[in-house]
């Protein structure tokens, strides 16, 4: 099930806000567990047990951590060795077995096609924030199951993140306040998101997709700049626009989740970039893999080894594929030039346009090691790029680009960036000459003018998958 489905929305959503607000205190975390599940076993019935199980041995781990302090170490060992373990298996087995086998040439290992569980990378990463804060004493133990299984599964930010760490939300499982004013931010928020995803992504994805699944012989240099600069904008609108919805939706039950997204398409070196972009992601890799290895405490090699170390942890996280690994030590390789000397050269450029041309370069070819299959293909699409390959295709452009799809592309492009940021600057000024209640009117009137034209969308069209499903 995806939020930016009708049977979530004019189904699912509000039977669960019916019986969460007509119910017991007592009764509301209950509530949202049992409808989280479903969530969950609506898309993946057969894997519930695997979350369950997680949820299960974790909660036995921080029983154990607390129980016994003198053999804390030792426990929190235990406990993320299991949950590496399992997600090793179901997302890395085959990946691994079919690496084994190129090299040696024969079935060294069997090749199970293990179906990868929704969800299981976010998960997996939430519980491990709770047992090592639990070792770290910067929360307290969790005592009653049913409260830890509304953390991990809650439906809102199950599937694809963000990231939510257990300390974030502590006191909110089990005292939380909800109120007009944070439901209808909750609603605004949603709304937004799902405009994001149905208006914008599913748009986009038109495009990149028609273009990318032609071999690379039948593209030319423009139509694989139209390509990736359409894939660059769809995955941002996706992934924030999930991020949205799932901030929107806790909102509404009581949670106040953290950004997830904060304008990265402006940034001006890509160690900004990695501040603004999926930040729950890289704060969890920089909370618990890059400060426990030293951070940058121990001299500049240990720094960029520690880099090094993170950001192949982070490709590999998206993906059992040396496409994503080659994703993550790029941009590995980039935050470590920075951290020598670029970042100094890039803060004297007076004109910053620059930088954020260089950025955007980084990130559009970046964008090519992910999307693509085959490091093989990534390379001869990133040659294509600046080959100035105009070859006549049969691709009819036409076909592809209408009018509407021009003015999405244009609105994309604006509010992907430039136009939040000057909105940003003359929000407070807009609403002192405006006055609340006027504001108020003119964005419920947006408001319900994206809902009209996500609903249109959603009736006129099919493709719906979220990017980040797949992790």
């Amino acid at each position: 099930m995806v939020f930016s489905s009708m049977i979530f929305l004019w189904l699912f959503l509000p039977i669960v806000l019916v019986l969460y607000f007509i119910s017991n205190k007592k009764f509301k975390n209950i509530i949202l567990l049992f409808f989280s599940l479903i969530f969950y076993a609506w898309g993946e019935p057969k894997y519930i047990l695997l979350m369950l199980f997680s949820i299960l041995i974790n909660y036995l781990f921080g029983l154990l951590i607390d129980r016994f302090r003198k053999y804390d170490k030792y426990l929190l060992f235990l406990a993320v060795i299991s949950n590496l373990s399992i997600l090793a298996y179901f997302k890395y087995f085959d990946f691994f077995a079919n690496t084994i086998n190129s090299i040696f040439g024969n079935n060294v290992l069997p090749i199970k096609n293990i179906i990868l569980p929704i969800g299981i990378s976010f998960y997996t990463f939430q519980i491990l924030s709770y047992v090592i804060d639990l070792y770290r004493k910067e929360i307290k133990v969790q005592k009653n199951i049913l409260n830890l299984a509304l953390y991990v599964s809650f439906f809102p930010q199950l599937i694809a993140g963000p990231i939510v760490n257990y300390k974030d939300i502590e006191d909110e499982i089990t005292n939380r306040k909800t109120s007009i004013d944070l439901f209808a931010s909750g609603v605004r928020r949603f709304v937004y998101g799902l405009g994001k995803k149905v208006i914008f992504a599913n748009s986009l994805a038109l495009v990149s997709d028609t273009l990318l699944s032609n071999s690379v012989d039948n593209l030319n240099t423009p139509l694989v700049w139209l390509a990736m600069i359409a894939y660059t904008l769809q995955i941002y609108f996706d992934f924030s626009g999930y991020s949205d919805m799932a901030i929107g939706l806790g909102r509404m039950f009581g949670f106040h989740f953290l950004e997830n997204f904060n304008i990265p398409y402006i940034s001006k070196s890509i160690t900004e970039f990695w501040r603004r972009w999926h930040i729950s992601l890289s704060t969890w890799f920089k909370q618990y893999v890059y400060i426990p290895l030293g951070g940058n405490r121990k001299g500049n090699i240990r720094t960029y080894i520690n880099l090094l170390i993170v950001f192949f942890a982070t490709g590999l996280w998206h993906g059992a594929s040396f496409n994503f690994i080659a994703w993550g030590l790029y941009y590995g390789f980039f935050l470590i030039l920075e951290k020598m000397f670029f970042s100094k050269m890039l803060e004297k450029i007076k004109f910053k346009f620059i930088n954020s041309l260089y950025v955007m370069l980084v990130v559009i070819i970046g964008w090519v090691l992910f999307r693509t299959e085959g490091l093989h293909n990534s390379f001869e699409i990133i040659k294509l790029m600046f080959s100035f390959d105009f070859k006549e295709t049969y691709i009819l452009m036409p076909n592809l680009i209408n009018l509407k799809m021009i003015f999405i592309f244009v609105l994309a492009l604006l509010l992907s960036g430039p136009v939040q940021k000057i909105f940003m600057s003359f929000k407070d000024k807009f609403k002192i000459k405006l006055g609340k209640i006027y504001q108020s009117k003119i964005e419920v009137f947006i408001i319900i003018i994206i809902m009209i034209l996500c609903i249109f969308e959603l009736i006129a069209s099919s493709y719906n998958p979220f990017i980040y499903f797949r992790f």
